[in-house]
């Protein structure tokens, strides 16, 4: 942290912070010291009532050139720090959204004293100046790149800063089992109240309990930033092809009786209630010596790898009665799929249910997994399973639900799990009998990584590549 600040210019930055091309409006930011001065060389307010800028009010006047040429009528706000996004005084100035105007505006504000911001600049001064940690930071990059309402939410909930404040906890916890152990080594013949090995264990397993639930929505972070990649699979004739162009609600995909008539995978982008997925019609799974459609099918089993959720459709009409009520899967490529998926992500589809909803149902041999029976031919039930699809990609862990919203980004989630393993490794040592001294390294590496996830221990150089990623104004 320290060093991250020795780097930071204290001089007065300025950028255009919104998106580049014309517009209704055009803001140019600026943020520093000599922000008010600068403001007053480029803006002439209307009124002469205004001999100084009153803060956090709107002004209107004519923004003018290093020349006092003037360039657009005008509004302006002042706001004096700490009270800010940065921490610092910030001037910001509303112009017409003209491309070549918004331009001529911001290169007004450096003529008059300002410098060119660097990509992410104002959110990093925010860091800086503590009114960001890290993770809300982050958050500000996501929420301008979320492509769903999901993607929203946990951008938005870590913006909070609810998940900088629960590692905050988990930290705070670690630092008391650090001071129980100093007691414990420093004073060892001394009559000192200690933790003894279990008491530590049963705070140790609530700290890993909780860094188990905050991974747990990782996951759904990332399906919710990055959209989802969603496998339909099974047999040939299953009704894969004709679920894909249900599911889409348009003729994508070709539809025959003829078995095989998918011979490569075929891919498509919808949303289901906001939610980005990448919908593949697969190949039907078989045994063939036709050299093309085995080449299809040699991709479907990759794709089946590949995919955050895989979606099994049953040829009902095939399987009719019989099939549902068997103790063992009697379709030679769901078994395939069910055998070769193993505890990864599945659901399974009971297709043609206007030909034969069975009695039985879900089928026995599916076990506990999650089934719906639909017909793609009639579009009936494919609401309820395109809401199911959903529910199932944003599901949490079966063994550890998410905590609510708090769902960290691949960046976060990797400084947790490596938190995990220190924790892990720390309570294996305790239950071992290893001295305190010893066990100390480890819960010093946990809370440490836990730091990392507000920023609280990342070096300069992890702090600029975050950063570099931001566009130029925020």
């Amino acid at each position: 942290m320290e060093t991250a600040m020795q780097t930071e210019r204290n001089d007065t930055i300025a950028a255009i912070a919104t998106p580049p091309g014309s517009g209704g409006i055009g803001i140019v930011r600026i943020s520093g010291p000599r922000a008010k001065e600068v403001l007053a060389r480029m803006f002439l307010p209307l009124s002469a009532m205004v001999e100084n800028f009153t803060p956090w009010h709107l002004h209107r006047g004519r923004v003018i050139d290093w020349n006092g040429e003037a360039l657009d009528d005008a509004l302006a706000v002042f706001m004096p720090g700490p009270r800010t996004f940065t921490g610092e005084d910030v001037a910001e100035i509303q112009s017409h959204g003209g491309a070549f105007l918004v331009q001529a505006v911001l290169e007004s504000a450096i003529r008059c004293g300002a410098r060119q911001a660097d990509r992410g600049e104002f959110s990093r001064r925010a860091f800086i100046n503590g009114r960001l940690d890290l993770s809300q930071a982050e958050a500000v990059a996501e929420l301008i790149a979320a492509p769903s309402r999901e993607a929203l939410r946990y951008g938005f909930n870590r913006l909070d800063g609810l998940l900088g404040q629960r590692t905050v906890e988990l930290r705070d916890e670690l630092e008391m089992l650090r001071a129980q152990m100093c007691l414990a080594v420093d004073f060892p013949d001394e009559e000192v109240e200690g933790m003894d090995p279990a008491a530590l264990c049963e705070v140790l397993d609530g700290v890993i309990l909780a860094v188990r639930r905050l991974l747990a929505g990782s996951r759904r972070a990332q399906i919710a930033q990055q959209g989802a990649l969603v496998v339909l699979a099974g047999g040939v004739n299953a009704g894969k092809s004709s679920l894909l162009n249900a599911l889409l609600g348009r003729e994508r995909a070709l539809v025959t009786d003829i078995p095989g008539t998918t011979r490569d995978f075929l891919e498509e982008t919808c949303f289901f209630d906001g939610l980005p997925v990448r919908l593949t019609d697969t190949a039907g799974l078989r045994e063939t010596a036709e050299t093309v459609e085995q080449m299809g099918v040699n991709r479907s089993r990759e794709k089946l790898s590949q995919a955050d959720l895989v979606v099994l459709v049953l040829d009902g009409a095939k399987l009719g009665e019989e099939g549902a009520a068997a103790d063992t899967c009697p379709d030679p490529a769901a078994c395939e799929v069910l055998e070769a998926l193993g505890d990864a992500p599945l659901l399974v589809v009971w297709n043609k249910c206007d030909i034969c909803m069975p009695k039985v149902f879900p089928p026995r041999w599916i076990g506990t997994r999650t089934c719906c029976a639909v017909s793609a031919l009639s579009d009936t039930y494919v609401e309820e399973l395109a809401a199911t699809l959903r529910a199932e990609l944003l599901g949490g862990s079966a063994d550890s639900a998410p905590e609510d919203g708090l769902a960290p980004n691949a960046r976060q989630s990797l400084a947790l799990e490596n938190a995990l393993k220190e924790l892990d490794g720390l309570r294996a040592d305790v239950v071992a009998g290893q001295p305190y001294d010893c066990c100390a390294v480890r819960l010093d590496m946990a809370a440490s990584y836990l730091g990392e996830v507000t920023g609280l221990s990342s070096p300069a150089e992890v702090l600029n590549s975050i950063f570099a990623q931001f566009c130029i104004g925020k």
